[in-house]
């Protein structure tokens, strides 16, 4: 199973986005997996609300920092900001994509992102 790796800044958001977007989109063909630079504490609860919307639950996961084992394990690598300085090189393809940051966002603000991350990941991953 190809495995797909979601890094942002915190693990708050974009990347919880994208990993829970990939499960709900194709979980059966890739696993997906997400981490951070800093973890903050707690998912943003906003992106909490925008993938419950979709009948999925993500409130107990936690933020967590990326490690060179998960980098040496990723057949892809998804930036959710470009330019992120990782703790080693990714053995697997990397991703550069550009999200804004949803941090002070409410759910209804999170659905456009939500929308986009979702139509790049059908591009990017589930059809290649």
């Amino acid at each position: 199973m190809t495995e797909v790796l979601f890094i942002c800044q915190h693990n708050a958001g974009r990347s919880q986005l994208g990993a829970a977007l990939l499960e709900h989109l194709a979980g059966d063909r890739f696993l997906a997996t997400s981490a951070g630079l800093s973890p903050a504490d707690v998912i943003n609860p906003a992106i909490v609300g925008t993938i419950a919307e979709l009948g999925l639950d993500i409130a107990d996961r936690v933020p967590r920092a990326v490690t060179s084992a998960d980098l040496d394990r990723a057949d892809i690598v998804v930036l959710m900001k470009p330019g992120l300085e990782l703790p080693s090189k990714p053995r697997g393809r990397v991703l550069q994509w550009a999200f804004p940051d949803p941090t002070s966002w409410d759910t209804e603000a999170v659905q456009p992102l939500r929308e986009h991350v979702a139509a790049r990941i059908r591009a990017d991953i589930v059809q290649n």
